[in-house]
């Protein structure tokens, strides 16, 4: 499995014949100045954990472009048709779940946040609930992106569940768990092999650097890779 960050929460999964993007926030991310051109290129999959902006990203553009499997909640997935997604592509999806996307499975499981897009005015179309996805793969590793979240007690269940070993976490604070409180979640919860903070640096109201949740994962034994932007892991 090839991991690539792109800042933010936006992650692109190359496993067998899957290349997944994973809420391709890309054009207007000022830690990503690159386009989603690229990070699109031959992409199979669009996966979005909730329907805020810096999350829904480029989906739109790149489901047009690519023809790519849209997996969602099912109000993301009606909402992004009535943009002029292909009905015929979308694989919706809600809490406790379990959807086949063709060579991996995706389960939806819990997030504390909120789900919606901005409108003109001030106004907010409601996304239904924000979630977590747990991508299982035949021959891989598990892989949980947590979405935008708070740490809950129910995260040992998603671990008792699925066993993740890869988790992208979000760590940046004032809309997300802080750093210091992921590392307790992960690992107080978790047995990850390998964890990537995300949803830090990108704007200037949440943390600039994920060095509260790496001093809080130091001596767990879990690999904590520091990626730049764009740089791909291969785990």
């Amino acid at each position: 499995m090839d991991l690539t960050w792109y800042g933010h929460s936006a992650f692109r999964v190359d496993a067998g014949d899957a290349r997944i993007l994973i809420d391709p926030f890309l054009s207007g991310n000022p830690s990503w100045n690159d386009g989603w051109e690229g990070p699109a290129e031959g992409v199979t999959h669009v996966l979005l954990t909730h329907g805020h902006d810096d999350h829904i990203g480029d989906a739109v553009e790149i489901l047009k472009k690519t023809g790519a499997m849209l997996v969602a909640n099912f109000e993301i997935c009606m909402f992004l048709v009535g943009k002029g997604v292909d009905q015929n592509h979308i694989n919706p999806g809600n809490h406790g779940g379990t959807v086949d996307c063709g060579g991996f499975t995706t389960t939806f499981v819990n997030a504390l946040h909120s789900s919606s897009s901005a409108g003109e005015g001030g106004a907010n179309t409601y996304l239904g609930n924000p979630a977590g996805l747990v991508l299982h793969f035949p021959e891989d590793k598990t892989l949980y992106h947590m979405g935008d979240t708070d740490i809950f007690g129910d995260m040992a269940l998603i671990h008792e569940l699925h066993q993740p070993e890869i988790g992208l976490v979000p760590v940046g604070d004032r809309f997300t768990m802080g750093g210091a409180v992921a590392a307790l979640a992960c690992r107080r919860y978790f047995k990850f092999d390998t964890v990537l903070p995300c949803h830090f640096g990108t704007f200037p109201i949440i943390d600039q650097t994920a060095q509260k949740f790496i001093d809080g994962m130091e001596g767990s034994g879990v690999n904590v890779p520091a990626l730049k932007v764009g740089e791909t892991i291969s785990l």
